[in-house]
This record gives C-alpha cells, sequence and structure tokens, in this order.
C-alpha cells in the first residue's frame, strides 16, 4: 500500500498511473483523506495491489469463522482473476451446511466485504476441503446427462436456482454439443439454468 496526494481523486490516482505504470481504471484505491481549506485543497488515496486484497479476503474470512468458534486455516491462489480461497478447519461440514449453503453466505459474505473495502468488485470463490470441485465435478457429469436426454427427447430441460459458479459450470460442460443451447433465466437467488434444444 502507499498513499498519494493531489487536488481531486483524479491527480493523486495520475500520479500513482504514472508510477506504477498501469491505467487508473485497474489501480485499486481508497480515498482516506479529503481537506478543504481556505486557500488548498488536498485529496490522500492509498493505492494497494492483489496481495493486498488477497490478505484482507485471507483476514476477513478467519475473523468470522474464528467467530463461530471454529479453529481454520486458509490457503489462496489466483486463477483467471478469481480470488479462489480453501478452508479447511476442525469442522468442515459446519462451514459447508447443509447443500453448501452455509458455504455460500460465507462467500457472498466476503466477497462483499472486499468490494465494499477497496469499492472495488473482485471475484472471490471459497472451497472448504474440496467440497466445491467435487460438486462442480457431479454437476459437469449430470449437465452432460441432461443434454443428452434433451439432444433425445427435444424437451427443454431446467436446473433447481443455483449460484453463478455452479451455472457457469452447466454452460461450459453443454458448449459445444451438437444441438444444444444453455441460458440463464430468473433473478437473484432464484436464476437457474435451462438447457434448450436447437434445431
Amino acid at each position: 500500500m502507499k498513499s498519494y496526494t493531489g487536488k481531486t481523486v483524479e491527480e493523486a490516482l495520475q500520479a500513482a498511473s504514472e508510477e506504477a505504470g498501469a491505467p487508473v481504471e485497474e489501480l485499486i484505491y481508497i480515498v482516506t483523506d479529503k481537506t478543504k481549506g481556505i486557500f488548498s485543497k488536498k485529496v490522500v488515496v492509498e493505492v494497494y495491489d492483489l496481495s493486498d486484497v488477497i490478505r484482507f479476503a485471507e483476514d476477513y474470512l478467519l475473523n468470522v469463522v474464528d467467530n463461530l468458534g471454529i479453529e481454520s486455516t486458509v490457503n489462496t491462489k489466483l486463477d483467471d482473476d478469481i480470488i479462489r480461497i480453501t478452508i479447511d478447519s476442525t469442522h468442515n461440514p459446519i462451514l459447508i451446511g447443509k447443500n453448501g449453503k452455509t458455504l455460500q453466505a460465507l462467500n457472498e459474505l466476503t466477497k462483499l466485504a472486499v468490494s465494499n473495502h477497496f469499492h472495488k468488485r473482485f471475484r472471490v470463490l471459497l472451497d472448504v476441503n474440496g467440497y466445491k470441485d467435487n460438486k462442480y465435478d457431479r454437476l459437469e457429469r449430470i449437465a452432460r446427462k441432461f443434454a443428452k436426454e434433451v439432444q433425445r427427447s427435444k424437451t427443454t430441460y431446467t436446473f433447481d436456482p443455483m449460484p453463478a459458479d455452479e451455472r457457469r459450470i452447466i454452460h461450459n460442460a453443454c458448449s459445444g454439443m451438437k444441438n444444444i443451447r444453455t441460458e440463464s433465466t430468473g433473478d437473484g437467488t432464484h436464476r437457474q439454468v435451462q438447457i434448450i434444444y436447437v434445431e
């Protein structure tokens, strides 16, 4: 983290951009001070890099889990602009919850905390001891099975509502299959994937 000062936010960010050699829109920053005097105006901007964002996400998550009275460790890697955090704890089933609902809630909380703190959207994906990876493998197999059924019957199949990361797995699993198109419908937590037959 490094601080930059200017008369405006734009001026401070321009100085940071020139020093970092990165476009302003790619900077991760927080405005920490805006001072307006009679004769002068000053803005202080703190600029972060991705390792600061990852550290914040890990600390936030460990704090939440610790408040639940569960000891845990985290391992994070950056994968295609997705911050993937794997949690291992003394009570993994509690952190996963029924059908992964607790894990999904923890994921949303962490993503919101990170995005609110840095005033920028980040893709954060939590997993507990390989639970998500196993679920993705199952979803991939199920998606292909139902896609073949749709090819045969020419009848649309609609999945139950699911989070964005799981819908993406279904879209990817069915892409390139003959006479098959996938589409997400609905809003918010009711968003679901359809496998549709096309001539």
